[in-house]
């Protein structure tokens, strides 16, 4: 049987890159997605997937836009009577270092990547409590855990990410929901792909594993910490990094 067989997920930054293999992949494994992206990619993206015979729809939110949270989680469950997966991937970079970036950079960046994740749980978790099931999965970054250089707001916002993670493991374990955090390494996607070519070969030469990691890498990962498969596994953070950071 596919390990999310009949699930309800949503899937914040699923429009493209880490967010759109994920949403493939959960919808093999038998779940019923839910995009939710300021992109209209992503309609394109559940198109594709309904095309190929899956339950994929898209909704365009902002996770820094309250009530268009509240509204569409409240639709989803009118319509699918629960919600059982979180995937809480969107995400946005404004690097800079710490004497030239701005207080807006710092904010926008920790608006989405920090408080959209707090936004997104807090309108869904009142569901999973009176459903007592949830996964929550957040994606964090090796920066989160190691620093970067020129990343003050991200690195700030991915570290919260955990800390939140953690939190919400001890608060909600008691209703059967589980928080874990995704620690991506050096992934393959627009953003990377924007890097110079000596840049990002200086990068690979730090991996262990010898290559970049693939979005369907982490996609693997969220599967997991979605699945059955880790109903005792909570309030931890899984790096998915070829080695970098061991």
């Amino acid at each position: 049987m596919p390990r999310l067989q009949d699930r309800i997920a949503i899937i914040t930054g699923a429009a493209r890159g880490i967010g759109k293999a994920a949403a493939d992949l959960f919808c093999q494994e038998g779940a019923t997605v839910i995009i939710w992206d300021l992109l209209e990619a992503g309609e394109e993206t559940a198109k594709a997937l309904r095309d190929q015979g899956h339950h994929c729809a898209f909704m365009r939110i902002s996770t820094t836009d309250v009530p268009a949270i509240e509204a569409a989680t409240r639709e989803i469950v009118d319509r699918y009577g629960r919600i059982d997966i979180l995937v809480n991937n969107a995400g946005i970079t404004r690097d800079k270092t710490l004497l030239k970036m701005s207080h807006l950079e710092w904010q926008q960046v920790i608006d989405v990547n920090l408080t959209g994740v707090f936004n997104c749980t807090k309108a869904v978790v009142p569901y999973m409590v009176e459903n007592k099931y949830g996964r929550i999965i957040c994606t964090s970054s090796i920066v989160g855990v190691h620093g970067n250089f020129g990343q003050t707001n991200y690195t700030a916002a991915k570290a919260g990410v955990i800390a939140m993670c953690r939190t919400w493991a001890k608060e909600l374990g008691k209703h059967g929901i589980t928080a874990n955090a995704v620690a991506p390494g050096f992934i393959k996607t627009d953003m990377t792909d924007a890097m110079p070519e000596e840049i990002r070969q200086n990068q690979v030469k730090l991996i262990p594993a010898g290559r970049m990691g693939e979005p369907r890498d982490i996609a693997n990962a969220y599967l997991f910490l979605a699945s059955d498969e880790a109903s005792f596994v909570s309030g931890q953070v899984l790096g998915v990094n070829g080695g970098q950071a061991s």
